[in-house]
């Protein structure tokens, strides 16, 4: 007797599609969790280093998140995804090598350390060019890193979009985004002990290897739906229910699979409402990710390798798993309501845009206690990751599905800008209020920097949702 129950292959899917977003972002942390207590004192980084690095890092994931949507439509899913992890993967080790490749200079057949190194040649010259071999060799090591890891969010909202139909996209989405969570969650409790046991280059090499074993997995995981023999009729029936209802909103189905040209997608106000509401929000993730190590040490004197260090990056990303409720929301809202997705989406986001505003408090009340600021990031983060789960959704309501990976591509463009400019004033910033002792509303030094960034990332949410509400004040299908 033949089985109509239905499967649940894509929940497998997703599955893969978490450990791949919790493998990024492991990778991307390691940096972070290492460079002010380990790799800053051994090259001697400022501040405005770090930030130097980070930004370019966020700039050229920006340019390369606008080509590698393309890339991915055009190798598609399973591919693309091989080609991004792969890239990545390979820059994360790469990281280890700078360490090597600085750690002494060459006078004949010898190599000198450090410290015969400063003893050889002019004090100051000699720091000075180690600061600078090494930005160059971390800054070459990001870009790698930063071209692989652009191809993650539109291959995995693309394979999405393959196997959920769209009611069920945002929670599926929220899924496999919180695995930037659970990555940001193991990096404090593992990556700080790898650096201090084994080095910190064995931290790039260890976390970076994860990322070779996804990738044996998902050459025999992933083929499309209606090519699985894993996924039978019924699951299939349910996964392309939105076809039925092309007719309903005057589109043939030939018509919501057309193709539309790279430079034809900046024409729509879609287009641009998904990366002003990128531009706008992204950067507040990244510098949360990025600096918070670096904040607890500078202001707090916590640093990541200390026990209450790993133990507060740790909490902080513990409240982000809440954001998974974030992508359930809409489907709650419109089970009530009857709401179209995008308006319940709209909805939900409004929602989680004012948890942000919490930030504001975040110094004040770090005058009391360190833990404010913890929960208060941490509270900020899952509001992030659930306006992320649902700004992505978005692209899946209103584009075809062979053109989804090339606009998430240039909305990931636009929050890499944002990323990049955030990450390279602050570096800048803190800098300039370290060295003038500068003064803001009784906050002194860095802490008068880490304020104003604060109250940046507080209201860039309900800025990104007024003008994407502005752009596209309801739901429509792009007209291909």
């Amino acid at each position: 007797m033949r089985n109509t129950n239905i499967t649940s292959y894509r929940w497998t899917i997703c599955a893969m599609l978490f450990f791949a977003t919790t493998v990024n972002y492991l990778d991307r942390q390691v940096l972070s969790l290492t460079w002010n207590d380990f790799i800053k004192p051994e090259f001697l980084w400022t501040d405005t280093d770090y930030g130097t690095i980070t930004g370019l890092f966020s700039l050229v994931y920006a340019f390369a998140m606008l080509f590698a949507g393309k890339f991915v439509d055009w190798l598609d899913t399973k591919k693309g995804y091989l080609w991004a992890i792969g890239i990545w993967s390979v820059g994360a080790c790469m990281h280890a090598f700078c360490g090597i490749i600085t750690s002494g200079v060459v006078v004949g057949e010898w190599a000198l350390s450090f410290e015969a190194a400063r003893t050889a040649i002019a004090g100051v010259e000699a720091a000075t060019r180690i600061v600078e071999v090494s930005v160059i060799c971390f800054i070459f090591a990001r870009i790698v890193l930063a071209v692989g890891e652009a191809g993650n969010f539109p291959a995995a909202i693309k394979a999405t979009a393959e196997y959920f139909p769209k009611k069920d996209r945002a929670f599926a989405t929220s899924i496999f985004n919180a695995g930037a969570t659970v990555g940001a969650l193991l990096a404090p409790v593992s990556i700080p002990l790898i650096a201090k046991y084994w080095g910190w280059e064995m931290a790039f090499i260890s976390i970076g290897a994860l990322g070779f074993i996804w990738i044996g997995f998902w050459i025999f995981i992933y083929k499309k739906p209606d090519a699985n023999p894993k996924v039978n009729a019924a699951e299939l029936s349910y996964i392309l229910q939105d076809k039925a209802s092309t007719t309903l909103n005057h589109h043939s189905p030939s018509e919501i699979e057309a193709k539309i040209p790279f430079l034809k997608t900046f024409t729509y106000k879609q287009t641009w409402a998904f990366a002003l509401g990128k531009f706008f929000t992204d950067g507040v993730w990244w510098f949360f990710l990025f600096w918070t190590p670096a904040y607890l040490s500078d202001v707090y004197g916590i640093k990541s390798s200390d026990p209450i260090g790993m133990l507060c990056i740790f909490t902080l990303y513990a409240i982000t798993l809440l954001s998974i409720y974030g992508g359930k929301l809409p489907t709650i809202i419109i089970n009530r309501t009857g709401k179209n997705p995008y308006a319940a989406r709209m909805q939900a986001m409004l929602i989680f845009a004012f948890f942000p505003l919490l930030a504001l408090f975040a110094q004040p009340l770090g005058a009391y206690s360190y833990w404010f600021p913890v929960v208060i990031i941490g509270i900020a983060g899952a509001a992030h990751q659930s306006w992320s789960a649902n700004i992505f959704s978005v692209v899946g309501d209103m584009f075809p599905k062979s053109a989804i990976a090339t606009v998430t591509g240039i909305g990931g463009m636009a929050g890499g800008v944002s990323s990049f400019l955030i990450n390279k004033s602050s570096g800048k910033l803190f800098d300039y209020a370290d060295t003038t002792q500068m003064q803001i509303l009784g906050f002194e030094g860095k802490s008068a920097g880490y304020f104003i960034i604060f109250c940046i990332c507080s209201v860039a949410y309900l800025i990104g949702w007024t003008i994407m509400k502005a752009l596209v004040p309801k739901y429509k299908m792009v007209e291909v």
